[in-house]
């Protein structure tokens, strides 16, 4: 599976603000140069003798400035270089190409006003990663219609007694005093939406929705469905931010926002988020007006791009033009952490899952030389995952400096006094049906929702406010007292640095909704 912070534990690591990140476009990404001796990179387009003709066709990113000049002068050089513009978002510097020359990447860098270029995977162009952890588990109608008369008469929705989450962060208070503003619009970008699901259908914005993975938007009405019932990260992630409150199955944390979808993922079993997809999904975003974005995956097909590696620096390059875009034009970024119960804040990581397109090569990482996008971006609201006891989930990656806030992400070992009891997150599936769910990919949606919460209350905030209103408001469990060891094996699995303000675990603390509202 690819990169969804739902998907598979080993996967996805947080966002954090380095130094070598704190410029706008185009990134001083000199300063990391040459820090990473020995790490090793697959093969990469640009090392075979064989003739273009006789090469497959692989997809690359060219950032150069924004003047129309300098950009009309590459592309003239991308086509002398045998390679083909699928789209150039002159606005941020960024141009996707396709190209079967396989020094293409060589050739496009030593061209005057390229400032960095790159293939964005490592397998050819086919025909045409999240942060779950572990496989659905669905909701039978029987269950569902238990629930549902358990419910009746009462202003709960009919599933809503499986939704820790929402009472964990005072959602459902939060929704008798504010549900959220339908001027307020969270994308999702992801594996796409149903939004023909009767508790998404009724805040869906069509209008604010598109399919990206080819790197160009397509609008065409439906587009931004998943392609079949296995892409179903996105419509999870949607129904948490804003099902719905219509007496039909669950509540979202903003029932009373509006959500759209932007498809990233590719229609194949793997589900890879490659970054030209996610290039066009904050420029698109941030085009049509989307206040909130949430991101619950990991840029493909590395974990963490390094920056001595002229592929994966163009990659950090490209993806931060796009959310940075976003940013000034009035869009809050929000991601997960990932699920690898990784320290973020440590010296050194061991990657054995890059690239995940092709083979993958271990290698060791420093994960402030190495960067896993779109989460350790600058301005980007890197979230954390907790269970129902308000301790960090097991699967959740951490590090003080780099984990800003914490939301209700689900965890199996910490149990619920529900009907169910269920540690996992219960929201929306594709065709109509519901599902619990677990990981980083569940708590970034509870943090977005409350984001938008906050807009809807401060409808002139900008993003740094609206982050700034988050961490304020959040309640910090502090470090627990008690060694960590959630699995109860006897082995201490990871460890909390900070205090009771700010620490590792929770950042600034845990989301709350009803203060949001307040």
């Amino acid at each position: 599976m690819a990169h969804l912070r739902s998907r598979r534990p080993g996967r996805r690591p947080g966002r954090r603000r380095t130094a070598a990140l704190a410029v706008p476009i185009g990134i001083a990404l000199t300063a990391s140069l040459g820090l990473m001796p020995g790490v090793a990179t697959a093969a990469a387009p640009g090392t075979s003798t064989a003739a273009a003709a006789e090469s497959p066709t692989y997809a690359y990113v060219v950032n150069t400035s924004t003047d129309h000049r300098t950009i009309e002068s590459v592309k003239k050089a991308i086509a002398k270089a045998d390679g083909s513009v699928v789209i150039a978002y002159e606005k941020i510097g960024v141009i996707v190409v396709h190209s079967a020359n396989p020094d293409f990447g060589k050739e496009i860098r030593a061209v005057p006003g390229v400032q960095s270029a790159g293939a964005t995977r490592t397998a050819p162009l086919t025909a045409a990663g999240t942060t779950e952890a572990g496989a659905p588990q669905y909701i039978s109608a029987a269950e569902a219609a238990k629930a549902g008369a358990q419910a009746a008469g009462s202003d709960a929705e009919p599933l809503e007694a499986e939704q820790w989450d929402l009472r964990a962060i005072g959602a459902d208070k939060a929704a008798e005093i504010n549900p959220g503003s339908k001027d307020v619009t969270v994308a999702v970008i992801d594996t796409g939406v149903d939004d023909t699901h009767p508790d998404i259908a009724p805040n869906f914005s069509a209008s604010q929705s598109a399919n990206c993975v080819s790197g160009k938007p397509d609008t065409t009405y439906g587009a931004w469905r998943p392609v079949d019932a296995d892409h179903y990260h996105g419509t999870h992630v949607a129904g948490e931010i804003a099902a719905a409150r219509n007496g039909v199955g669950v509540a979202g944390v903003a029932p009373g926002v509006k959500v759209a979808g932007i498809t990233v993922a590719q229609p194949d079993e793997n589900q890879l988020f490659f970054p030209e997809s996610v290039v066009c999904a904050f420029v698109f975003a941030a085009d049509h007006g989307v206040e909130i974005t949430n991101n619950s995956y990991y840029v493909d097909p590395w974990l963490y791009n390094c920056m001595d590696d002229p592929d994966q620096r163009a990659i950090v390059d490209a993806v931060n033009r796009a959310q940075l875009y976003a940013q000034r034009k009035g869009t809050l970024n929000l991601a997960s952490a990932g699920n690898s119960n990784d320290d973020l804040a440590s010296d050194a990581i061991v990657d054995e899952s890059s690239p995940d397109d092709s083979t993958p090569v271990t290698r060791t990482i420093d994960p402030s030389e190495c960067f896993d996008v779109p989460t350790q971006l600058p301005g980007v609201v890197t979230v954390s995952a907790t269970g129902v006891k308000n301790l960090k989930s097991y699967y959740s990656t951490y590090g003080k400096g780099v984990i800003d806030i914490a939301a209700p992400g689900g965890d199996k070992y910490q149990i619920p006094d529900t009907p169910s009891g269920n540690g996992r997150i219960l929201s929306t599936m594709p065709g109509g049906g519901y599902a619990y769910l677990q990981g980083t990919s569940m708590a970034s949606p509870h943090a977005a929702g409350v984001a938008a919460l906050l807009k809807s209350t401060h409808p002139k905030a900008t993003p740094t406010q609206l982050q700034a209103l988050l961490k304020a408001q959040a309640d910090n469990p502090g470090c627990p007292t008690e060694p960590y060891d959630p699995d109860g094996d006897g082995t201490v699995d990871a460890t909390c640095e900070g205090g009771a303000r700010v620490n590792g675990f929770y950042g600034f603390g845990v989301v709350d909704a009803l203060k949001a509202v307040k």
